[in-house]
């Protein structure tokens, strides 16, 4: 092996310097990935400062963007020397190739960390929702009550009160009208 490497050109060479090396440090983040090691070490320096601020949703420069470049660099300029490609050609078509990976790469983690979801309950998302009373709640604000209402796609029990004139009983359709400071709903019925 040692003698084959020595007897490429310098060109070859540097090709599958930079494939061997970038795919050896990508095995090491797919392992320490796999075993839940992460590689969040390796680019803290790089990247914690740029996720950190969300004000920047797309990144495109990243320890992994850069390790995923130079392994499809490497690799695909290998390809293009095998099919005897002129050397510009070869340089060209293998910085394409590690761009289109390092835009997929971006896009995917930008997209996946779209999927993010805080969890936090915000109810003034139930404004308008309606829902089913569950504990009866008192007319004019005089008791609290529970009802049944779909907020951010889940069926939440929700104290509510009423400035009905009549008691809201269980069962009843409701419509939520405003919510309190403190998260408790303002209903009313739905056929008022």
């Amino acid at each position: 092996m040692v003698e084959w490497f020595s007897n490429l050109e310098l060109f070859p060479k540097v090709y599958w310097g930079i494939a061997l090396i970038a795919s050896l440090v990508f095995i090491f983040m797919m392992l320490f990935t796999f075993i839940g090691a992460e590689t969040d070490g390796l680019d803290a320096d790089v990247d914690t400062d740029i996720e950190s601020d969300t004000g920047i949703g797309f990144q495109f420069i990243t320890f992994k963007n850069l390790v995923g470049f130079f392994t499809i660099f490497g690799w695909s300029g290998i390809a293009c020397i095998d099919s005897d490609l002129s050397k510009p050609l070869t340089v060209i078509i293998s910085l394409v190739c590690g761009l289109a990976m390092m835009a997929i790469m971006a896009a995917m983690f930008y997209y996946m960390q779209k999927l993010n979801d805080s969890g936090t309950l915000d109810f003034k998302n139930a404004i308008n929702a309606v829902g089913e009373v569950y504990l009866t709640i008192g007319a004019k604000r005089s008791t609290i009550g529970k009802a049944h209402v779909r907020i951010q796609g889940a069926l939440r029990e929700l104290e509510a009160l009423t400035d009905s004139e009549t008691d809201l009983k269980s069962g009843s359709v409701i419509i939520v009208k405003n919510v309190t400071e403190n998260g408790i709903l303002i209903v009313e019925p739905l056929n008022k």
